[in-house]
Formats: structure tokens, C-alpha cells, sequence
């Protein structure tokens, strides 16, 4: 099997980098089987983003601090580990941005896509689903679109709701919500349209994040699963993805 190992700036990261590539060798992504990510699920969100046009599934192996979406690390046996891995396939989000100097930007999302303000105003954002307006003005300090893999992030702390992975659903998350004070956010399909209207943005000015890219100044926003794209994240048999989310969900 050939392996392309990524690391991220800490120590334990380059160590076991070092360790790895000496035991298992290293290839170029494009001539990898699978891309095994030693570090926490930033980076795994990272090695998604740069190589999804490849297809490579991605194994993580935590040498970070978040460990949702990797593996314990282990030096021994990581071609079998591999080998017998349960996978999550996963469709990201298709996101299009519109800013203020009239530029187009397109990127995808893995976790989530959110909205937050740039300054002490609060955003006010209108919001739009399948083209029909369901919100006319939320006022708040931002939004946050999940998906099911990310909901357990951002998208928990701001109150949301954890989707179980595989469930066809997007989770829709006010942050800091002011008006209307009572709206805690919606459960939505995955196949429906998300659109978002800031409502003066240069008084307002709003950011858009798409997992970790970050566009400034932003005055429109369309967000979509994008099903030509299937993203295969590995897990142990011991470490499932759908456990982790189930600890989560009864943690104190």
C-alpha cells in the first residue's frame, strides 16, 4: 500500500511523521492509496480540501488535541489497520460566496459553513431555503450550517443539534440569536438550497467559513451538498465514528 503521511506544526506531529515515513515510506498524494493524516481533525479538514479531487480515502491518526475525526496513534500494523477500517462516506457542502467588491468565490465544506460578524454590530441576515424566504432578518452575531460529520462541533457549542452520521439532514444553528430571540435554528434536508442575504453589509459587515477558509466582507451566500463529491474517512473497528458521536451526545 502506498501511503502519503501529513503532519501539522507540533512536535509529536513531526515525530511521529518521522517515524512513520522511515517504517511505511512516503509517495506524492496523487500517487497514494490512502492519506493518512498524523496530527488532530483540522488537519484531517485540511488534507480533504487540498486532495478531494483524487478520491484517496484519509485515515487520521491523532497527534492533535480533537480527535472526532481520527484514529489513536499507534506506529504498529497501520497497513492492516487500513485494510480492515469501517468507512464514512461522506457528500461536503458547496459553497458560494459573494463579497462586497462584487468578486465570486466557490469552496466546499466538510464540517460546517458559518457566518459571523466582522465588528461590534450585529449581523442581520436574511435567509432562504429551496429559493422560498423563511427568515426575513435574523439579528445575531451569526449562523452556522452543519453538516451531519460536523455537528458535533461548532455547531454543539452554539446549542445545535448533533446529527447521527449518515443521516440526510443539515442542521441549521443561530449564534448569540437576538431576533427573533426565540429561534433556536432548524433541522433541514441535505439536498435542500441554503441561501443568506446580509442585510447591510457594510454597516453589518459579516465573515463566511468554510471549515477553516475564511472570506471577508461577504454579501451573499449559497450553500448546497454537492453530491458529485464523496469524501471516505477510515475508522477502526474499535473507534467508530457513530460511537463517538453517541458519547458525545450523553457526555456530562
Amino acid at each position: 500500500m502506498k501511503i502519503h503521511f501529513v503532519h501539522s506544526n507540533n512536535q509529536k506531529s513531526k515525530s511521529a511523521f518521522k517515524k512513520m515515513v522511515k517504517i511505511y515510506g512516503q509517495v506524492a498524494a496523487y500517487e497514494a492509496d490512502c492519506i493518512v493524516v498524523l496530527s488532530g481533525d483540522g488537519m484531517v479538514l485540511r488534507a480533504f480540501h487540498e486532495n478531494y479531487r483524487l478520491g484517496i480515502p484519509v485515515y487520521g491518526a491523532n497527534r492533535g488535541q480533537i480527535g472526532f475525526l481520527t484514529n489513536p496513534y499507534s506506529v504498529d500494523n497501520l497497513i492492516e489497520r487500513i485494510e480492515k477500517a469501517v468507512t464514512l462516506k461522506i457528500h461536503p457542502l458547496n459553497v458560494i460566496i459573494e463579497n462586497r467588491a462584487g468578486e465570486t468565490f466557490e469552496t466546499i465544506a466538510i464540517n460546517e459553513v458559518y457566518l459571523l460578524r466582522q465588528t461590534h454590530q450585529t449581523a442581520k441576515i436574511r435567509i432562504k431555503v429551496d429559493g422560498i424566504e423563511r427568515m426575513k432578518e435574523s439579528v445575531c452575531d451569526g449562523i452556522i450550517a452543519a453538516t451531519a460529520t460536523g455537528s458535533s462541533a461548532y455547531n454543539y457549542s452554539a446549542n445545535g443539534l448533533i446529527i447521527p452520521p449518515g443521516t440526510k439532514l443539515i442542521a441549521l444553528t443561530p449564534i448569540s440569536p437576538f431576533r427573533p430571540r426565540a429561534w433556536r435554528g432548524a433541522l433541514l434536508e441535505s439536498d435542500s438550497v441554503l441561501e443568506f442575504e446580509i442585510i447591510d453589509p457594510q454597516k453589518r459587515p459579516v465573515c463566511a467559513v468554510a471549515d477553516y477558509v475564511e472570506f471577508r466582507d461577504v454579501t451573499k451566500i449559497k450553500v448546497s451538498e454537492n453530491k458529485n463529491v464523496t469524501l471516505t474517512l477510515l475508522f477502526d473497528q474499535d473507534n467508530l465514528f457513530k460511537e463517538k458521536i453517541l458519547q458525545e451526545q450523553f457526555a456530562g
